[in-house]
């Protein structure tokens, strides 16, 4: 799979995306703050134990968003193939003006999820593609107690991120030095409750990273994050879009 052929298709979710504009959108704008933990810590020559968090917050610090915990394992299956798979713990806090966890308490999710990741390069550039299907369960709040879960919804979704990175000195990313960092990454969701936001989200990141050694880097980038919430607009009935622009800070380091 070439750089040309991601390119469309990358251009073809966004354009899937974007063509709801047609329809009349309620727009929900935030400012976020993402600071984001990522360990690939080794266990054997084929087997690695991956650890993230991710604090999201609403003004760049000053409120939660969201939370995410992930764990799991990946295989290294060729040098340029890697299967992983693993479960995640998120947590969604009640923010803006059309909030999902619209009943004021923060709402919890369980994922499980399995990857398929392919290494490559094209000239200076190094790529990354990660294909990853989630099986996901949202909680259901109990009207009246919103802090009782009383349920569980089930989905499915698929995510394609490319991550492209950029030496600035010499051919290849060595120790020591700075790189230009990019990835942009679409979700669909898909099954009986997957509602109204089949092309549920879609990310694009810009930025700077450095290279301290291997195992350690230092990225931060200017992220833009386009959700559709699954849920309508209880009053008007149009569909809800979030606009949150802002800034990712990824520290990734390993044993």
């Amino acid at each position: 799979m070439n750089l040309k052929k991601l390119s469309w298709f990358t251009v073809f979710g966004l354009v899937s995306l974007s063509g709801f504009g047609q329809q009349k959108r309620i727009l929900d704008h935030n400012r976020i703050g993402w600071f984001v933990y990522n360990g690939d810590h080794e266990l054997s020559k084929k087997w690695s134990l991956h650890t993230e968090y991710q604090w999201r917050r609403i003004d760049y610090i000053r409120t939660w968003q969201q939370s995410l915990a992930r764990l799991g394992v990946k295989y290294k299956l060729t040098e340029k193939v890697q299967l992983g798979g693993g479960y995640t713990y998120f947590v969604t806090f009640p923010y803006g003006d059309h909030p999902v966890a619209d009943q004021g308490v923060p709402t919890p999710e369980h994922r499980l999820y399995q990857d398929l990741e392919l290494a490559d390069t094209a000239g200076r550039f190094v790529l990354s593609h990660r294909f990853r299907l989630e099986e996901r369960w949202l909680s259901e709040q109990t009207p009246g107690d919103p802090r009782r879960i009383s349920g569980w919804s089930y989905e499915n979704r698929v995510r394609y991120q490319i991550t492209v990175n950029y030496p600035l000195k010499g051919a290849t990313i060595d120790n020591g030095e700075f790189y230009l960092t990019f990835f942009d990454e679409l979700f669909i969701s898909f099954g009986k409750n997957a509602g109204a936001n089949i092309y549920n989200q879609n990310r694009i990141l810009g930025g700077l990273g450095y290279q301290f050694r291997d195992n350690f880097q230092l990225e931060l980038g200017f992220l833009n994050q386009i959700t559709q919430h699954a849920e309508t607009d209880p009053t008007t009935g149009n569909p809800v879009f979030e606009f949150n622009n802002g800034f990712r800070l990824n520290v990734a380091f390993g044993f």
